[in-house]
């Protein structure tokens, strides 16, 4: 398979075999993250890897009740790194204090997400699927504790990786004629901003269930795990109604990603930001 169809079939996974991973193959994700893409080749990150069962576990109960976390044979979590660079520039005889300014901070998140994302085309070659897990940013105080993180480095991202028990279906993506610009930015007419989505999600009166397979693939595959109360179709239903959800974007910044709750996260970020030595909002 091309690396082109590789990457245009790849779809998150959240239904792993129980098999182990072999070392040997761990071996390799963690070369293929140490070598992606960084700006000037600093490297600020680090990668922590979970395999123990019990590890698992915990990690699973602190990114929000995720069971794919639990049952994937293996997680990374990729840690923004300034400590080590600046203990290295403090033997060399200079300050480094890049955790005082937010571009470093921006750039070393672009750095951590290529190496992630090595990481995940590699596993796809190899037979493996994988899956981010975003909610370690609601609990980074929590993680830095548990993983016993030292100041200066903060968690940013997870990738829970395994071989698939099954990979899902029908999940779309906005085409390329909808992300790509030539030359100057190209604004879409609203007619063409909502067919993109439509496209995308189809439409919100067809049947629910089958809808989720879309818009809210989380749902589906957390129900044939361990069925949890967020999972269940008909709280969903509840809560929607109780939303007056009526559409796919209503369902998704109303319910799945509501825009106040979005933005009471910001003043936690900071404060824990600041917990790990990062004063840069």
């Amino acid at each position: 398979m091309s690396v082109y169809d590789l990457m245009m079939k790849r779809r998150s996974v959240r239904n792993f075999a129980d098999r182990k991973i072999p070392e040997k193959i761990v071996r390799r994700l963690l070369d293929a993250a140490a070598n992606a893409p960084s700006g000037g080749n600093i490297q600020p990150l680090s990668i922590i890897t979970v395999e123990r069962a019990g590890a698992r576990k915990d990690l699973a109960k602190v990114v929000g009740g995720q069971p794919w976390v639990k049952n994937a044979p293996l997680s990374m979590i990729f840690c923004i790194d300034f400590r080590r660079i600046k203990r290295w520039a403090s033997l060399s005889g200079v300050k480094y204090r890049g955790e005082k300014a937010l571009l470093p901070f921006l750039i070393a998140y672009a750095d951590l997400m290529c190496s992630a994302q090595n990481v995940v085309i590699l596993a796809e070659s190899l037979g493996l699927g994988s899956v981010y897990i975003g909610t370690i940013l609601d609990v980074i105080d929590q993680a830095r504790k548990y993983f016993s993180m030292p100041r200066y480095v903060v968690p940013m991202m997870v990738l829970s990786i395994g071989y698939p028990q099954s990979v899902p279906k029908g999940i779309t993506k906005l085409s390329r004629d909808v992300v790509a610009h030539s030359e100057r930015y190209r604004e879409l007419t609203d007619n063409q901003i909502k067919k993109a989505f439509e496209e995308k999600y189809g439409s919100f009166e067809e049947n629910l269930k089958r809808h989720f397979r879309k818009i809210y693939v989380e749902a589906v595959e957390a129900g044939k795990q361990e069925k949890p109360e967020w999972a269940d179709p008909e709280w969903i239903k509840k809560q929607m109604k109780k939303l007056n959800v009526s559409n796919n974007a209503q369902f998704l910044f109303k319910f799945r990603y509501p825009s106040e709750v979005m933005i009471e996260m910001n003043q936690a970020l900071a404060r824990s930001f600041r917990k790990a030595g990062f004063d840069i909002l």
